[in-house]
């Protein structure tokens, strides 16, 4: 009995090892999703972003979530991994393994839903014109947490704070939050806006609608960084 045993436990080693073995390679359009991508419905006033990776993640490979992408899209809200089979199809699964969105590129940089599923679309930041300049923020903003109501007015500067970020400056009745982080300068890193105070300590941001930044990882209350 103690052999039968013995024997059974190295067939399913073995077994396992020959199924990690034979383990799919990512294909090439999978591995040309990896990166940052910008999902939105048909007139592009509701988006969110999508980050893809190759890392396992449950029933298939991670994605993460932008700030907003939860509230902002309902459908999106229990995504958990993304899968592509042979076909390029690319599809959006629950913990479960359940598709929840199918998609297939429409064109180089772009992905449409099948007709069975509600109509969206998944484009890479640069195809849908969002990816940023410091030109583009230079200004006054404002902080929000939770309401539209403002808890702090800045201004991005155009001037040099030093050699790698420009000056940031706090307006005065600013919410505790923001006066005890007392950010001094602000830079932009890979798509991503930072605000740095002045030990070097950062908060990071993402773009999850125009003019509106999330800072990340996400919080609750959400903080935003908007225009006026």
């Amino acid at each position: 009995m103690m052999l039968n045993r013995l024997l059974i436990a190295a067939l399913l080693a073995l077994s396992c090892a020959s199924a990690r073995a034979q383990a799919p390679q990512p294909s090439d359009a999978a591995r040309a999703l990896v990166g940052v991508w910008e999902f939105s419905n048909p007139d592009r006033d509701r988006r969110c972003i999508l980050t893809f990776k190759l890392d396992a993640a449950g029933p298939g490979r991670s994605v993460a979530l932008g700030g907003s992408c939860a509230t902002t899209f309902p459908d999106l809200r229990a995504t958990a991994a993304w899968t592509m089979g042979s076909d390029d199809a690319l599809k959006l699964v629950d913990a479960k393994g359940a598709v929840l969105l199918e998609l297939n590129e429409v064109e180089s940089g772009m992905y449409e839903t099948t007709p069975s599923y509600t109509h969206y679309f998944l484009q890479t930041l640069a195809g849908g014109g969002k990816e940023r300049i410091t030109d583009d923020l230079f200004g006054d903003w404002q902080i929000t947490r939770g309401t539209p109501k403002a808890v702090c007015q800045l201004t991005l500067g155009n001037t040099a704070f030093d050699s790698d970020s420009f000056v940031l400056i706090v307006k005065l009745g600013c919410d505790g939050l923001i006066t005890r982080f007392a950010p001094v300068s602000w830079k932009l890193d890979r798509g991503q806006f930072v605000m740095l105070n002045a030990k070097g300590e950062a908060w990071r941001f993402e773009e999850n609608e125009e003019n509106t930044w999330a800072r990340i990882p996400a919080a609750r209350p959400p903080v935003l960084m908007v225009r006026p």
